[in-house]
């Protein structure tokens, strides 16, 4: 018998209730795996051992992952009754304290002349031309004077492994841009962002909740987010003004108006009503599963059980032919493209597409909306790109300093009017304060308004990791493949011990994977 989707359950009863989502944007960091199952909290955080025994040195704020020479503060002499051996020991202490005492000014005074030397840091972007860049760097120049900054913009392609090498050779940038499901492939490149640039409650207070979910750990900042991205769905105005319908916020009203949107010569469709069902054509398909498995309730570091199968069986259902549903094939071009040529109403994908859409086809008329829930159970999905600073920096306060002003309300403002003179909108804001300015935006409100529900996962397409994100999806492309010729929970037990696999060889589960039965 058939897996009836929870998410096509009592489709008539908008009460109807839904499993309550278990993931929390990711996974945690754990210690090297160990030999029994036990899962940690699924928060996609990487913790950091705070010493807890006050003799050990603390972390250097400028360098967080060297540990702080220590100072030793001598007592006072005390003063010590007559005798040639008291007066040598006495003239013995007074020494060494000249000499600390002339270490640290020294120290002192070297670090105020590093802070007052005029120098130039290397940044590496992947999105924004050296023209847009370049106006930001003005700015922040102009106010400090002292630090120079040298963009230079990279291919996405190989660029974590190009960056992981550089710096581990000592050769890499000062300041780069990383992908926020990285922190587990990058731990050993990322500095911690200082207390003195932002605390974790001055970050709790300034950017949507996922973000503090992905890169904050207790008292540990791994880098800091500029911008906020994820799926939105996109909706061809004209095909949705001819067929009568209104955009869909629900699954539900997606189910309903798909009739009204397909259409079919014979058995071949000519106008799909949303590109969804397949790997190979759907461009994005890992962010849209993961997301419908985190709505529907399913764990996706376990990938196992009723609800993640009834999510598979529904996800499928749009290219079945023997389904109702039916309404997008393989043999249909690449969902962006098949958008953009009005071949069909809807997509899932995330803001940057909408560059690509409007380049294809410039007279679309088309917009973005917040993408469909279930009842009662409000998930989006983020995938986003963060601002952090090398371990191995030479100057890591002034890359810190500049960091903070690319993601200040300042610097954010900025770059996304910068972006908006070369193509259709800059980067969708990370800050809470300013996600009113761009809400009613038809491209990038969508993403500010979901963003407080947002979560994440390392499922993300195209950032090329040649990792964690591109391997995990492999296996589940394997898995959507697989459901024309196997059940659900085969298909989801093969998948579930390449997860395993993956995830703890990241570090990201403290469980080995189970023995195949």
């Amino acid at each position: 018998m058939m897996i009836v989707p929870k998410i096509t359950m009592d489709t008539e009863d908008p009460n109807a209730s839904s499993a309550q989502h278990t993931i929390s944007g990711g996974v945690e960091i754990a210690p090297p795996p160990v030999a029994d199952s036990t899962l940690v909290q699924e928060t996609f955080v990487v913790p950091v051992a705070q010493p807890s025994d006050p003799s050990i040195p603390q972390s250097d704020p400028i360098n967080p992952y060297v540990p702080s020479i220590q100072i030793p503060v001598m007592p006072p002499p005390t003063p010590l009754k007559g005798g040639v051996h008291s007066k040598r020991l006495f003239f013995v202490g007074v020494i060494i304290a000249v000499f600390v005492l002339a270490f640290v000014i020294i120290k002192a005074f070297a670090s105020k002349t590093a802070e007052s030397k005029e120098v130039t840091i290397t940044y590496w972007g992947l999105w924004e031309n050296d023209a847009t860049f370049r106006a930001l760097t003005a700015d922040f120049e102009a106010k400090n004077p002292k630090i120079k900054v040298q963009y230079i913009k990279q291919s996405p392609k190989q660029y974590r492994e190009r960056l992981q090498s550089a710096i581990n050779r000592g050769e890499g940038p000062d300041g780069f841009r990383f992908h926020n499901t990285w922190v587990a492939m990058l731990r050993n490149q990322l500095a911690l962002v200082p207390p003195t640039i932002m605390t974790p409650a001055e970050f709790t207070s300034a950017f949507f909740p996922v973000f503090a979910s992905d890169l904050v750990a207790g008292q540990s900042i791994f880098g800091l987010p500029l911008m906020i991205d994820g799926l939105g769905l996109y909706i061809n105005e004209d095909l949705f003004a001819t067929a009568g319908v209104t955009p869909p916020t629900t699954w539900t009203d997606v189910i309903n108006i798909v009739p009204k949107l397909t259409v079919k010569n014979g058995s071949t469709l000519v106008t799909s009503a949303i590109a969804l069902g397949t790997a190979s054509n759907v461009e994005h398909f890992s962010d849209i599963v993961a997301l419908m498995f985190m709505q529907n309730g399913a764990s996706l570091t376990k990938l196992s059980g009723k609800e993640a199968e009834e999510t598979l069986v529904f996800y499928k259902k749009f290219s079945d032919p023997n389904d109702p549903l039916y309404t997008w094939s393989d043999g249909i071009d690449m969902s962006v493209s098949a958008f953009a040529a009005g071949r069909v109403a809807m997509i899932l994908a995330p803001s940057w597409r909408a560059h690509d859409v409007k380049a294809i086809n410039p007279n679309l008329r088309f917009k973005i909306v917040p993408v469909p829930q279930l009842p009662g159970n409000s998930v989006a999905w983020a995938s986003y790109w963060v601002e952090g600073v090398s371990s191995k920096s030479k100057y890591q306060m002034q890359t810190w300093e500049f960091v903070k002003y690319l993601t200040s309300v300042e610097g954010a403002t900025r770059l996304y009017t910068e972006g908006s003179k070369t193509r259709l909108f800059g980067e969708p804001f990370s800050r809470i304060e300013l996600a009113n300015t761009i809400a009613e935006d038809s491209f990038t409100g969508a993403y500010v308004k979901q963003a407080t529900f947002a979560r994440s996962f390392p499922l993300a397409s195209r950032t090329y990791d040649n990792g964690i994100n591109d391997k995990l999806i492999k296996y589940l492309e394997d898995a959507v493949n697989s459901m024309a010729t196997n059940a659900p929970s085969k298909v989801l037990e093969t998948a579930s011990l390449g997860f395993r696999q993956v995830l703890s060889t990241y570090g990201l589960i403290t469980a080995a994977a189970p023995t195949p039965k």
